[in-house]
């Protein structure tokens, strides 16, 4: 990559543009915020799909862990996030990341919902605000809109993936790149990875590189041998679906092996001018579910399990190193984190509440309270209560400080002064995000 001629010229128009004033109404959907001088870091998101605590390493939840050492040595390098939340589904969480607004907001709530293209994507917000300092791509997943040329015409240069919620075979799927749909039997996140690799290569300015893993999602499968240490597993599908959790844990660590080549692949100064970000985007499938949650409780499902989903982030502006963080993250919270991240000033936009701020002070402020939502129930927590309320009528209250797996509902037993007094106060809060 030639980046230093670029930069050069980028930060004088950064600084010329420090000096100018722009007026956008509020209501507008694209909002743009007087830029400040940065060292344009590179920003890679990686999403994961159909990942919760369970699985993962570094994280208490479950048993049977993926190895995946290259996630480790950002959780090393970097900052693990305890109490990330998303949505129990995939769509919504997506969509409140490219638009930093709650389902409700947006128009996804629930898998298949539409997002209106007259949203601002994270992209063109960033576009906006810096000038069109940073290129853009997704690779892999969108399941966004029916109409995969959305993604291009929200301000997304480059997209090469899959449009749908998945793949019926990893080894055998049509990939659309920009348009234009081929047909490809390379192992799909082999095939992310290289596609990814090649237009970082390509890059003459600083880059925003949305990598949305298939991995692990369904079908469950055993993913190429030399990407995982799950062994020779038997392949035919009687042996899979009596017991799928090793092969869910060969995709997972087949992304960590995928991750790393392409954090491998760029120079050592454009490694070193990128930060990186993973997330899970929903709780993981029921039948591969380990304790403490159960398959009530994970992917579809407000529980924990559900929507309270690992995130690490590393890289250039991060050090706060090999460190656990406990604030309360939303999942729209990286759209104003990320425009943080490449000189955007406003820490607040839409429902996105910046925590760039915490990767660096750990005495930061923190959000009081992380809100998700489905089709017919919403929750709302703070540091320690945790209220959900179903559409026809049923709450559950629970304590997380001290029931953190949600195996005792509050809700019907005589409530201490302070769980009504947290309930109350959760409720007033979703009552104002919501209306």
């Amino acid at each position: 990559m030639k980046l230093s001629g670029f930069l050069t010229c980028f930060i004088c128009v950064l600084l010329l543009s420090c000096n100018s004033s722009l007026s956008i109404n509020e209501e507008e959907m694209d909002v743009i915020d007087s830029p400040i001088v940065t060292t344009n870091p590179n920003i890679i998101l990686i999403i994961a799909d159909d990942v919760s605590k369970d699985a993962m390493p570094n994280y208490t939840e479950g048993s049977v862990k993926a190895n995946m050492p290259n996630l480790q040595a950002l959780m090393s390098s970097g900052i693990t996030f305890d109490n990330a939340w998303a949505y129990s589904v995939c769509s919504p969480t997506r969509a409140s990341i490219i638009t930093g607004k709650y389902g409700f907001k947006n128009g996804v709530v629930q898998v298949n919902d539409q997002m209106p293209t007259s949203q601002t994507s994270l992209q063109k917000y960033i576009s906006d605000n810096t000038n069109d300092g940073y290129a853009s791509a997704i690779f892999g997943k969108w399941h966004l809109t029916n109409d995969i040329n959305d993604a291009l015409t929200m301000g997304v240069d480059h997209f090469a993936g899959i449009k749908s919620g998945g793949v019926q075979d990893y080894y055998d799927w049509e990939l659309i790149t920009n348009g234009t749909t081929t047909n490809s039997t390379e192992y799909i996140t082999t095939k992310l990875t290289n596609d990814a690799i090649s237009w970082v290569d390509a890059q003459t300015k600083p880059f925003f590189l949305w990598m949305a893993y298939t991995a692990p999602h369904t079908p469950f499968h055993l993913a190429p041998t030399n990407l995982h240490s799950q062994g020779n597993l038997a392949t035919d599908a009687t042996t899979i679906d009596g017991n799928p959790l090793p092969y869910y844990i060969s995709a997972l660590e087949a992304l960590d092996t995928e991750m790393g080549r392409l954090l491998n692949s760029l120079p050592t100064e454009v490694r070193a001018n990128t930060i990186i970000i993973f997330i899970g985007d929903n709780g993981t499938p029921n039948r591969v579910a380990q304790s403490p949650f159960t398959r009530q409780t994970v992917k579809g499902s407000l529980n924990q399990g559900g929507i309270n989903v690992p995130m690490v982030v590393s890289g250039i502006g991060v050090n706060r190193m090999g460190v656990r963080e406990t604030a309360l993250i939303n999942s729209t919270d990286l759209y104003s984190t990320i425009g943080n991240i490449v000189g955007i000033s406003a820490t607040e936009i839409h429902n996105s509440k910046s925590f760039y701020s915490l990767l660096t002070d750990a005495n930061a402020t923190k959000r009081e309270y992380v809100y998700s939502e489905k089709q017919d129930a919403y929750t709302i927590r703070n540091a320690t209560y945790k209220y959900i309320k179903h559409d026809d009528g049923t709450e559950e209250l629970y304590n997380l400080s001290s029931d953190a797996y949600e195996n005792s509902n509050l809700i019907g037993t005589t409530l201490s002064a302070e769980a009504t007094a947290n309930k109350a106060a959760l409720i007033a809060e979703a009552n104002s995000i919501r209306n």
